[in-house]
């Protein structure tokens, strides 16, 4: 089943199976599901839908710094990996590439692959890719685009302030 909200950051349709959420979606949305995220019909009232909308609006007003929904992202054992040190980054917070891949016992070497399992995140916003940026500092790709991931760490530094 699926829902779709209106955010800061444009609509997003959210997606759940067997009462997990398994995406996020950024508009203009894709038409075909991605592999292992059936999509289902349009429900507006499920409960997970309505408390994942809940939870995103209270974000968005910047009320809560943590997610507490039950999820499951379809990806390989790494991105698994990848996505759950995600989820550590604080709210706020940012991390390199490069952190995070010694956060999951791996080198500056598997930066890349961070970047990779990063982009593949089907549940942005709330398994927080945005917080990853460049070694140097800069904003670097995100699936959502780069205005996007500027929106939700300004979001986040303002409500810190």
């Amino acid at each position: 089943m699926y829902t779709v909200v209106d955010s800061p950051v444009g609509p997003l349709r959210l997606v759940e199976a067997d009462g997990l959420i398994t995406a996020i979606e950024f508009s203009p949305f894709a038409e075909v599901p991605v592999l292992g995220r059936p999509r289902g019909q349009q429900q507006d009232d499920h409960p997970v839908l309505v408390e994942c909308a809940r939870q995103l609006a209270a974000y968005f007003d910047r009320d809560l710094k943590e997610f507490d929904l039950p999820l499951a992202p379809h990806g390989s054992a790494f991105q698994q990996l990848v996505w759950a040190q995600l989820r550590e980054i604080g709210y706020g917070e940012t991390a390199t590439y490069g952190e995070v891949a010694h956060r999951i016992g791996r080198t500056n070497a598997a930066s890349r692959a961070v970047g990779l399992a990063n982009g593949s995140n089907p549940i942005p916003i709330v398994i927080p890719c945005h917080r990853v940026i460049g070694a140097n500092g800069t904003l670097t790709g995100y699936a959502g685009g780069l205005e996007r991931k500027q929106t939700l760490l300004s979001l986040e530094q303002d409500a810190l302030f």
